[in-house]
């Protein structure tokens, strides 16, 4: 890639990590970025996760109060995590690139979908909220497992689908707010190992990427109250499902 090349991937990280922070769904900016690039969309696909997960892990510490006693619950639904984010990435390695090349348009605009109804689904949780001594239904860790499935294999607003699993699942919407934080990161993780060791990450793209995302993720945490999320949710779902219709011509 040219100098310029990279120094647009920087912009575009700076500005997935802010938005990450703001709103949600850096992702849908970065991985086609990468795509019109000319990386092919595996590749863009897993370096994109590589390069993000360091906001993924500085998520974690904004929520160490929720945590308090949280232990158990988080180590059961961590291994769950992390088994579904190694399935998923091992999917996506193992499976053909042209499956992907199918199948990433409807992820990308589920994606987009997504985001456009978290507000809603965040409204009717905080609405259903219950008592705080709920325990875990049966059917969260089979549901957690294939959502943490399909971060593992593409990943974008998996933030989202923890929020509106667990919230169903546990009625308490901040809890389940923060332990989205962690069990993205559990997720992320496990993946950034896989690919690490066995996907086409494009190094110098993480290297550009992930202190730009890093940075634009903690700037956008601290203007995060300042900002109006909705106006960015809109132009953020206006461009995914842009992308997710471009993907699917292209294909």
């Amino acid at each position: 890639m040219s100098a310029v090349d990279l120094l647009i991937i920087a912009g575009v990280a700076f500005l997935a990590g802010a938005i990450n922070s703001i709103a949600g769904g850096g992702s849908l900016i970065l991985f086609p970025t990468l795509v019109a690039l000319g990386l092919p969309t595996v590749d863009a696909n897993v370096t994109n996760s590589v390069a993000q997960w360091p906001g993924y892990i500085g998520g974690i510490f904004g929520f160490r109060e929720e945590y308090v006693g949280q232990r158990p619950r988080i180590v059961r639904l961590g291994i769950i995590a992390a088994l579904g984010g190694i399935a998923g990435s091992v999917l996506l390695l193992t499976t053909p690139s042209s499956a992907f090349d199918v199948v990433v348009p409807i992820l990308v605009l589920l994606a987009s979908l997504l985001l456009a109804v978290q507000p809603l689904l965040t409204r009717r949780l905080r609405r259903a909220e219950t008592d705080p001594s709920r325990g875990d239904p049966a059917w969260l860790y089979v549901t957690l497992f294939f959502a943490t499935v399909y971060g593992g294999y593409f990943g974008g607003a998996l933030g989202v689908i923890l929020v509106g699993v667990l919230g169903l699942a546990l009625r308490r919407l901040k809890l389940a707010n923060a332990l989205k934080s962690i069990l993205s990161a559990i997720t992320a993780t496990v993946t950034v190992v896989v690919f690490g060791l066995f996907g086409p990450v494009h190094w110098l793209v993480v290297a550009v990427a992930a202190p730009a995302s890093l940075v634009g993720g903690f700037l956008g945490a601290r203007v995060a109250t300042r900002i109006p999320s909705t106006p960015l949710r809109v132009l953020i779902v206006t461009f995914g499902v842009g992308v997710s219709i471009y993907l699917f011509l292209r294909g």
